[in-house]
């Protein structure tokens, strides 16, 4: 029997992306007819990293569409890992609880590990510096909202890009569309790595590197702005010197055009000041909000095979 795992952002191909589309606009615009979608079903959330709006986003999500949610928050302090027990083993034994595990983990690569055991669909939300495909589903939703379109649009992404998982699967999803152009915005020492650019130009999706965020602002149908992630740099010197770089303010802002829009996956540490959150062209709390939408459409997928 096929379980449809969400492992990575490079399973979705563009037709599956517009059906999926329609769905999360049809679950916004008619909740009310999914409510009793997961009725009897199980979700687990496990957690071996802190999350706010991924692991909430997911509870709701599965507890506005009828279903039950099993939980531990810090898996890593409050499971059986914490007396040696492997991922393997806990998803085992949690796949006969539950009929979908949703799985945050610090090393690239385990939600893959917890596929191969798993008898229910694991969802990827987030495996240390690798990926986060349902983050990435909100963000391409987000821009479709937003503009209008997505093909032929210019992405800048700015902050650490070596390390955030959501600005690694967003480039890959983009993929999936045509003449998009992506500039990557970020000190050399946390830039976009090699496997994503090798596979953007696989595809023919245009790119480039620069460090002047000024001058691509003005190009830019979306700005991506992340933050720089000191729990996976190691080293206090590095951190403190590519932390603080790239700051949107109202400075900022003027050279953006007016119908460009600011995105982030959140949370934020200063490289975002609060004084634009009333521009209309932040949209990083409305993306948020597209997170529930987009993770009921996810569990309907997974659980019921809906798309």
């Amino acid at each position: 029997m096929r379980v449809n795992h969400i492992l990575e952002s490079r399973q979705f191909d563009r037709p599956f992306l517009e059906r999926f589309f329609r769905l999360v606009e049809d679950i916004e615009t008619n909740t009310f007819r999914h409510a009793n979608a997961l009725s009897g079903k199980i979700m687990a959330t496990l957690f071996y990293e802190p999350s706010t709006r991924t692991r909430l986003s997911f509870e709701s999500a599965m507890l506005r569409l009828g279903g039950r949610v099993i939980s531990t928050e810090n898996a890593r302090e409050f499971s059986s890992v914490a007396k040696g027990e492997t991922l393997e083993d806990t998803v085992r034994v949690i796949s006969g609880y539950a009929d979908v595990i949703v799985l945050r983990h610090p090393e690239e690569g385990a939600c893959k590990r917890a596929a191969n055991v798993s008898n229910v669909p694991i969802v990827n939300a987030g495996d240390g510096p690798g990926e986060h495909p349902t983050q990435a589903l909100v963000d391409v939703y987000t821009i479709y909202r937003e503009l209008g379109r997505i093909d032929g649009i210019h992405v800048v992404t700015v902050g650490d890009l070596a390390n955030g998982r959501t600005v690694r699967s967003l480039s890959l999803l983009l993929g999936e569309f045509s003449n998009v152009f992506i500039t990557f915005v970020a000190p050399k020492e946390v830039g976009m790595r090699e496997d994503i650019k090798k596979y953007l130009d696989q595809v023919g999706i245009r790119w480039r590197d620069e460090e002047d965020l000024l001058s691509v602002l003005p190009e830019a149908d979306v700005v991506y702005q992340t933050r720089i992630q000191k729990e996976r740099i190691k080293d206090p010197e590095l951190y403190n010197k590519v932390n603080g770089i790239y700051i949107l303010g109202p400075e900022q802002l003027k050279y953006m055009r007016k119908d460009a829009i600011i995105m982030h996956p959140l949370p934020r540490v200063g490289e975002i000041d609060p004084s634009i959150d009333n521009d209309p062209r932040a949209a990083y709390f409305r993306q948020a909000r597209n997170g529930l939408w987009v993770r009921m459409a996810v569990l309907e997928y997974v659980l019921c095979g809906v798309i």
